[in-house]
């Protein structure tokens, strides 16, 4: 196998990690959420031309409503973290898509818990 070009989508995934995942109802960044936005961090710094979006996602759980609202803090508080970092503003946009793009179908904790999360996408 060829390892992933330097700087591509696929290269971030590889060596930044793509998500975190956040507990239910929440919106705040726990310890292993800090670690992968290190990460994100430091490969951003290295690429300074790429551009992300990040993804905001929800379990199935609540209104549709609510779980967009949601999933725009979930984005935004990887945004800000991002940016804290030194990440510049206008590199990273946010979308939320709540509840509407599970990474794994199921009702029960172990979906809900993986579609509790924020995707970071790197722009091609």
């Amino acid at each position: 196998m060829n390892a992933p070009v330097p700087g591509t989508p696929e290269h971030f995934i590889a060596n930044a990690k793509d998500r975190v995942f956040f507990a239910f109802d929440r919106s705040d960044l726990d310890e292993s959420a800090v670690k992968t936005l290190m990460g994100q961090t430091a490969w951003l710094k290295t690429y300074p031309n790429t551009k992300v979006t990040v993804e905001g996602h929800a379990d199935e759980r609540g209104t549709r409503e609510y779980n967009l609202a949601l999933g725009e803090r979930r984005a935004n508080a990887v945004k800000q973290f991002l940016k804290a970092q030194g990440i510049a503003d206008a590199r990273v946009k946010v979308i939320s898509y709540g509840k509407e793009r599970p990474a794994v179908i199921g009702s029960n904790e172990y979906a809900w818990a993986q579609n509790r999360r924020a995707v970071t996408v790197v722009a091609k």
